[in-house]
């Protein structure tokens, strides 16, 4: 069963230029997706050794044999990255929109390669797991901590796989094929049990010394894993907004996951019941609500302008802020399904510290109903999953 992404609309556009790319996670759909768009293209991968080996060798020969009138995806592409000054030549001599489409699991590797080859001439689509509004559409989504508890990888949901079967196994291809390749990790159990400790941080301030202190590894090192797991779109830091309105504000980010079902695999959490009495489940379900407001804007093809905010006292913190051209749009995440006052306490402090610049705020709650308050639009888990088109 295909489940039709939405990133498909924003691809119309950049099928303008020369070469699309189309990157994120290992086994997000990136490679099905492409092949679903692009249907007349030749598809070759260079996971494929004899590919690979063949592309490094004589790569001016390899795209012309592998190439036909319509185009060409490269599958994985970061493996064999001298293609893109091949890629680059061949572009600049034949106009062909979106002839070349590139997918790859290497954020850190890809984006470097293109910034120096192909700029002017790639549009870069960045594609996750599951959203919360596809799976949604797809009648897939009824229940928010089978959500949390399952993630949103396409292969637990065409495969009907157990969770607790599929995300050990990723993991493991993943560290053993992935990790190997960006970084050098001396045991790889360790860096296992970094990922754990990221998990049982997620929706905290990154705080490398105690990560690397709890993983018995220097700080360099743990600046060095971490920057692996964002590389290939494992967790993302949600950056704290620069606005201070007089006050000293925290300067120090916060660790997510992209995807619920990963973390709660890493924490050990075997079923959607343990996930329900778990102290983990309020910071997986604030990971969620981020993590789909990330794929919402992905999804338009557009860059999140997503931050956090918090006093350096912790008194005042809003879980996140939209910046759209300097207006700010203030969003506090909850995971009770009762609608209770306090829910709306640090929307009420932000209105007060923003004065006359203040913009409605929204409350994205584990519950179903939508209401409208004096102090902030509340909103369910569900209907939260197109809140950046309610907004826009």
């Amino acid at each position: 069963m295909y489940i039709k992404r939405k990133l498909a609309a924003a691809c119309k556009e950049y099928k303008k230029f020369p070469v699309v790319a189309i990157l994120g996670p290992r086994q997000s759909g990136k490679t099905t997706f492409a092949q679903h768009v692009f249907k007349k293209h030749q598809f070759v991968s260079l996971e494929d050794p004899e590919k690979r080996d063949f592309a490094t060798r004589d790569p001016r020969r390899f795209l012309r044999e592998m190439d036909n009138e319509h185009g060409i995806i490269i599958d994985e592409f970061q493996y064999v990255p001298q293609l893109l000054s091949y890629i680059q030549l061949e572009v600049d001599t034949h106009k062909r929109p979106s002839h070349f489409v590139l997918t790859g699991s290497q954020n850190f590797l890809m984006n470097q390669a293109i910034t120096q080859t192909l700029a002017g001439r790639v549009g870069i689509l960045t594609l996750l797991p599951f959203s919360l509004k596809e799976l949604i559409d797809a009648h897939l989504a009824s229940d928010v901590d089978q959500i949390l508890f399952h993630g949103g990888y396409p292969r637990i949901y065409d495969e009907k796989l157990l969770p607790r079967a599929f995300y050990p196994s990723y993991v493991h291809t993943y560290v053993e094929r992935d990790v190997r390749e960006l970084a050098t990790v001396g045991n790889l159990r360790t860096f296992q049990k970094f990922m754990q400790l990221c998990a049982g941080r997620v929706g905290q301030l990154l705080n490398i010394s105690d990560l690397a202190t709890n993983c018995s590894i220097t700080r360099a090192t743990a600046e060095s894993w971490l920057s692996v797991l964002e590389a290939s779109y494992i967790v993302f830091l949600l950056k704290p907004h620069f606005t201070n309105f007089n006050k000293r504000v925290t300067k120090t980010p916060k660790l997510y996951f992209y995807d619920t079902g990963l973390a709660c695999s890493l924490l050990g959490i075997r079923s959607k019941q343990e996930l329900s009495l778990s102290t983990f489940r309020g910071p997986l379900f604030e990971s969620l609500m981020i993590s789909d407001l990330f794929k919402q804007y992905f999804n338009k093809g557009e860059q999140p302008p997503l931050y956090f905010w918090r006093d350096q006292n912790g008194r005042v913190e809003i879980d996140c802020l939209i910046d759209r051209g300097g207006v700010l749009t203030p969003i506090e995440i909850k995971s009770g399904e009762t609608v209770v006052s306090d829910f709306f306490d640090s929307l009420t402090n932000w209105k007060e510290l923003t004065e006359k610049n203040a913009q409605p705020g929204y409350v994205l709650y584990g519950g179903s109903s939508e209401q409208n308050r004096t102090k902030g639009h509340v909103i369910g888990w569900q209907k939260a999953s197109d809140l950046i088109n309610q907004i826009d």
